[in-house]
């Protein structure tokens, strides 16, 4: 998308504002977003990601996990070409397939973090009811996970029938 002010750059500044009540979009490139006075105010700080990253993944036991974590630093966006190190000095991605390239990385890394790669935040009260099916029934399946790497069948096909009845109910 080209720039709205000088139409030959390449926009990389979005802006949306609500100006009464209306809402305004615009696609600047950096100068002329600069022109305006809109700047990035992380522009000028490192964002230290690819340091956390490798903090949190590089456990220095073997050469294997050191090699493990090298290949995934420089590792590349078949799309945009965009490196996971590149990602972690500047926090962005370079398009949206990065986050498919990505993704099971990431899904470690967050789970290392936060102890979960899923969101468990808070429910509308309004929709508590609702949700306890939905909630049992995803209770029930990482139970079925469980029993099935422990190689629990009898209890796998008990939870797998828990399941299918809940479902049905759903």
């Amino acid at each position: 998308m080209l720039c709205q002010d000088c139409k030959e750059a390449e926009s990389t500044v979005h802006l949306t504002q609500i100006v009464n009540n209306k809402k305004v979009v615009m696609n600047l490139c950096r100068n002329c977003a600069e022109k305006r006075g809109f700047h990035s105010p992380f522009e000028n700080i490192p964002f230290p990601l690819a340091e956390f990253v490798t903090g949190m993944m590089d456990t220095g036991k073997s050469p294997a996990e050191s090699k493990k974590v090298k290949s995934l630093l420089y590792k590349k966006c078949s799309s945009c070409g965009l490196t996971f190190e590149a990602f972690g000095k500047t926090g962005r991605f370079g398009c949206g397939k990065c986050y498919l390239t990505f993704g099971v990385d990431l899904n470690d890394l967050l789970r290392k973090i936060h102890g979960s790669n899923e969101h468990r935040g808070k429910v509308p009260s309004a929709a508590t009811d609702s949700m306890k099916p939905l909630r049992e029934d995803r209770r029930l399946r990482e139970e079925l996970r469980r029993a099935i790497e422990k190689e629990d069948f009898e209890a796998a096909a008990v939870l797998r029938d828990k399941i299918r009845e809940l479902s049905d109910k759903i």
